[in-house]
């Protein structure tokens, strides 16, 4: 078989005829800048056979000198081949050699091979001018100020090419607007522009021509800066609030708006803050989005409060922390009273006699006078008594019904064995109030407990006769008149009060009385946060500040009522980008300097941020040890920088369950004082 293909194979080729091209070698010529695609030159190339084949893929270059990559050979017909530009690189006659000589290889099925030169010539061609700096590559984006007169906004260059018959460029722009353009490339406003009035930013096209039909056109974006004239307006309507007394702290009473016209710049650095002075001061506002919260404890029942229920305050919103536009507006809170104050009566144990012969009818004891309920006005100051209850209480009665007036309504005669009366009564009445109580207990923190060695035992009851308040709380403790067990009903602070001193008081039910004093001591707590003053800053700082720097001068400067200066840890929680922002120093003083770690660099395209959002947060754990940090109760304080860069006034920049209280009324005979309180 390899004998018979050798036979056959000198057979064809001794036929006359060889794999060869027509029209290779040979020359093609094409202009530069051609895009991918673009013909160069085309040839044929000659089958040694009719039969024959050729390799897939064939034809191909193989080589070029110089080296390139930027032709390619594609079939026209079956035997027919265009060479066309790829495109990668395009062909640019100021830069690269003028002539290529590529090197094209076939081959067919029968092992025949041809390879010739292609020359290929690129010719020179008259460019568009072009652009120089920033515009040739890139949209430029140029800042100018509001009323700024009329003059030189940006100026740019433009050359010709090189082999261009024309020396003289002209320019053209659209839209034409507020603005010129020099021969030169000088940019020139043509007014003074009012940011609240005008468009905020003007998109230049311009365009630059060579005088032979050729042009490059660059985009310019002249953005206007808006500066602070105008000052800031509220947007609520309403002026008059109410919230119920004893609301928990941090409870949002409502949110004061403002906008200021000068824009979204401004009213997102709008600050808030309460300047009519307050003598408690029971709310705060929040200085960045005007949230009005309860900030103390408010009790409508003790003064000033129990006479007038209304707290005025006057809100101020500023657009710049120093030198800038500011309103204020006049609101008034209204304090509800809620029935938070069980009735409270001066004794609870009674002991009545009376002679047999008493006629029904006759007020034995009237409780009325005795009871007072501590809240501010009615209903919830109001209070009634239940029915009586315990054995014989069918010969008592209430009259009027609730009025805690204990009458006799049987028979008192000790002789008369029938339906006549016994020596002793106990009775137990409960005084309520008539509306739903808000009234809560908090912990039990300890029991008093008094014995009477008397017998038989007539009932003791307890009562705290002194200590126990504040000038702010009208009654911290509260103590079970039955079970002598104390509790607190308002929160401690440590800072505040350490100690207390009680004088509790037990009473049987014949008017006998002994004292004792309970101490309640207070345990400190790391309930405190840093409070820093002002917990909010608008800054304004030159894009070319040196790092280094103290921003403005800003010192932040924190208290903490539990903990000591050299506790604060200051540290940027969020907003920093590419961390340009520290503070110095970071821990263990009580006040602390913004500084700019790292310069901007909005030329070199790392910034593209013109107004940043700080938040900082102040811990007060620096003196925790490592394993004590992690168990231990750290509190953070917090205050908001926003910081604006501003740019150069020419600046270009890359785009890309109900409770009741109950209590005894005894009728009984009883023997002497309780002897002994423990």
């Amino acid at each position: 078989m390899l004998c018979f293909c050798l036979i056959l194979l000198l057979e064809e080729i001794s036929g006359g005829r060889m794999l060869s091209f027509s029209g290779l070698p040979g020359t093609g010529k094409i202009k530069e800048n051609s895009l991918a695609g673009a013909w160069v030159y085309t040839f044929n190339v000659n089958l040694s056979s009719p039969s024959n084949t050729l390799e897939t893929g064939d034809p191909i270059i193989i080589n070029s000198n110089p080296l390139t990559k930027a032709f390619r050979i594609s079939p026209v017909s079956l035997l027919q081949y265009n060479v066309a530009t790829t495109g990668n690189p395009i062909l640019d006659y100021e830069t690269m050699p003028h002539t290529f000589e590529l090197q094209i290889l076939i081959c067919d099925k029968a092992g025949a091979q041809a390879l010739q030169i292609l020359s290929v010539v690129v010719l020179d061609e008259d460019e568009p001018p072009e652009f120089q700096g920033n515009l040739a590559t890139q949209t430029v984006m140029v800042y100018i100020l509001e009323n700024t007169p009329p003059g030189i906004v940006y100026q740019f260059h433009a050359v010709g090419s090189t082999n261009s018959t024309s020396t003289t460029l002209s320019y053209s722009w659209t839209p034409e607007g507020p603005f010129s353009v020099s021969p030169t490339g000088t940019i020139f406003s043509t007014k003074a522009f009012d940011y609240e009035n005008d468009l905020p930013s003007y998109p230049l096209k311009i365009t630059v021509n060579n005088g032979q039909g050729l042009n490059t056109t660059g985009t310019v974006i002249i953005n206007i800066i808006n500066i602070n004239d105008e000052s800031p307006y509220f947007t609520i309507a309403k002026r008059v609030f109410g919230i119920k007394e004893e609301e928990t702290i941090g409870t949002i009473v409502t949110t004061i708006t403002a906008v200021d016209p000068d824009g979204e710049l401004f009213n997102n650095s709008l600050h808030y803050s309460i300047t009519a002075p307050q003598r408690i001061p029971y709310f705060s506002i929040n200085p960045d989005n005007g949230v009005i919260q309860v900030a103390s404890r408010i009790d409508r029942d003790i003064a000033p409060l129990n006479q007038h229920a209304n707290i005025t305050l006057e809100i101020l919103a500023e657009d710049s922390p120093s030198y800038g536009q500011s309103s204020s507006i006049t609101i008034v809170i209204t304090i509800e009273d809620i029935n938070d104050h069980p009735p409270e009566c001066q004794r609870y144990v009674f002991r009545e006699q009376f002679q047999e012969t008493i006629s029904p009818g006759t007020v034995i004891v009237d409780l009325q006078n005795i009871c007072s309920d501590g809240d501010a006005v009615a209903p919830n100051n109001l209070f009634n008594f239940t029915g009586l209850s315990g054995v014989g209480s069918h010969k008592f009665a209430q009259d009027p019904p609730g009025s805690g007036r204990i009458t006799l309504v049987g028979n008192m005669d000790l002789e008369n064995k029938t339906g006549g009366a016994e020596k002793d009564y106990i009775l137990k009445i409960v005084v309520e109030d008539i509306v739903w109580p808000f009234f809560r207990m908090m912990s039990e923190i300890g029991k008093v407990t008094a014995t009477d060695e008397d017998v038989p035992s007539t009932g003791i009851s307890y009562s705290i006769v002194a200590g126990g308040g504040t000038w702010d709380y009208s009654k911290i403790f509260w103590i079970d008149p039955e079970e002598g067990m104390v509790h607190i009903v308002a929160q401690l602070d440590y800072e505040e009060t350490q100690r207390y001193l009680l004088t509790v008081q037990a009473s049987d039910n014949e008017g006998g009385t002994t004292d004792v004093q309970v101490t309640v001591n207070v345990l400190e707590a790391n309930d405190e946060k840093p409070v820093c003053s002002a917990s909010s800053h608008l800054l304004e700082v030159p894009m070319d500040l040196t790092s280094g720097t103290n921003i403005n001068g800003l010192y932040i400067t924190c208290v903490d009522r539990d903990s000591s200066p050299r506790s604060f840890r200051y540290f940027i929680n969020s907003g920093n980008v590419n961390n340009h922002f520290t503070f110095s120093p970071s821990a263990g003083s009580g006040s602390s300097r913004l500084i700019l770690a790292s310069p901007f660099d909005y030329k070199g395209g790392l910034d593209r941020v013109w107004e940043y959002r700080l938040e900082v947060l102040i811990t007060d754990d620096n003196l925790l040890s490592m394993a004590n940090g992690s168990t231990a109760l750290v509190q953070t304080g917090s205050v908001t920088l926003t910081i604006k860069v501003i740019p150069n006034p020419t600046t270009v920049v890359p785009t890309t369950v109900r409770s009741f209280l109950h209590y005894l009324f005894t009728l009984s005979v009883v023997d002497p004082v309780p002897s002994k309180v423990m």
